[in-house]
């Protein structure tokens, strides 16, 4: 069996490098990079350090609007599925990657297995939103984490080819959670300790382009008393800059990190302070507080379970989240059992 694999996006990396592993062991994959994330600290330091096996198509899309990057991706996919003639392609998460890659293999009448399918936030003004959505229904095997996941989809009219196996990147942290053990030279240069320090990510389109809700989070962080470790995206710093906002000095700012420092660095945080889809996850797994400044989330499971909350860019909320905010001492498995990546390669197999 021949698969070819789409990626694009950091988290996108690190499920494949959990699936991708086991695929290889019994088939032929492609891997196709859209090069939707193009910085090197964005894309290369991930494939380098999980060991995920070199593209071996490259596409070097890079940024632009969405109509832009997904047209790019779309006419250079088509000439790779002509040429590969794949038995399936795999898909991951809610990217512009995820949509092309999905959208050229329906139109080609290749069939399209969804990684991560079934998530919903209900807020189709988010871009994630409309692409998992689309996808979602262009897909033959869809392959749910949770089971919300189940539950959004049967509502859409969607019963056939749905499994759920839990989550990959509950895979990927088991498999590298010891590696990332001593990944920890970032902490002891800022000067340090486990449980000191408060861990944030912020890079949504939906708090980076509006000022007013990036400044509400800058301004929380700022006030919140707390060391802060900041691995700032590109697009983040980029309207910092536009916007003249500027953080305290108990905020400190660092290059975007790989992801066992990620991992370390959310390992020895006290709590987590994030936009991030899978770092609210992440979070979850490492038993961390998990504050999340959007306006919902499509992980439900982990504010049900009380281990986040979610408080959108509202600036006193999210300072009380950060001094007030206790999670559940009992934390129930919803994310599976660490073996989602062999349960994929086995209904593949089928």
């Amino acid at each position: 069996m021949k698969v070819l694999t789409v990626v694009g996006a950091r988290p996108q990396f690190i499920k494949a490098a959990a699936v991708s592993n086991v695929i290889r062991k019994h088939h032929t994959e492609i891997l196709v990079h859209t090069g939707q994330h193009y910085d090197e600290n964005m894309s290369k330091v991930f494939f380098d350090e999980l060991n995920i096996p070199k593209p071996d198509y490259n596409l070097e899309v890079g940024s632009g609007s969405h109509g832009r990057q997904t047209g790019m991706m779309l006419i250079k996919l088509e000439e790779i599925y002509e040429k590969e003639k794949p038995d399936f392609v795999l898909v991951y998460g809610d990217t512009n990657s995820t949509l092309a890659g999905a959208l050229c293999a329906s139109k080609l009448l290749i069939p399209v297995a969804h990684v991560e399918a079934g998530l919903r936030s209900f807020n189709r003004d988010m871009p994630e939103e409309q692409n998992r959505v689309l996808t979602d229904h262009l897909s033959n095997l869809l392959f749910v984490p949770t089971e919300s996941a189940v539950e959004n989809l049967k509502k859409e009219g969607i019963t056939k080819g749905v499994y759920n196996v839990g989550d990959v990147m509950f895979d990927a942290v088991l498999n590298f959670k010891k590696l990332a053990e001593n990944k920890n030279q970032i902490i002891k240069e800022i000067g340090l300790q486990g449980k000191e320090y408060i861990l944030t990510t912020i890079h949504r389109a939906e708090n980076t382009n509006h000022i007013d809700r990036l400044k509400n989070i800058v301004e929380a962080l700022n006030e919140c008393n707390k060391a802060v470790i900041l691995p700032l995206h590109p697009r983040t710093k980029k309207y910092m800059t536009d916007y003249g906002l500027k953080f305290n000095e108990n905020i400190k700012v660092i290059e975007p990190v790989g992801y066992l420092e990620m991992i370390n660095l959310e390992m020895n945080s006290e709590k987590i302070v994030t936009d991030s889809g899978g770092v609210q996850k992440e979070a979850f797994f490492m038993k961390k507080p998990c504050i999340t400044m959007r306006d919902e989330t499509e992980w439900v499971e982990t504010v049900k379970n009380g281990w986040n909350v979610v408080v959108g860019t509202d600036k006193e909320k999210i300072l009380d989240s950060i001094v007030n905010f206790v999670p559940n001492k009992d934390q129930k498995d919803i994310f599976g059992d660490g073996n989602a990546s062999g349960k994929i390669l086995e209904i593949l197999d089928k």
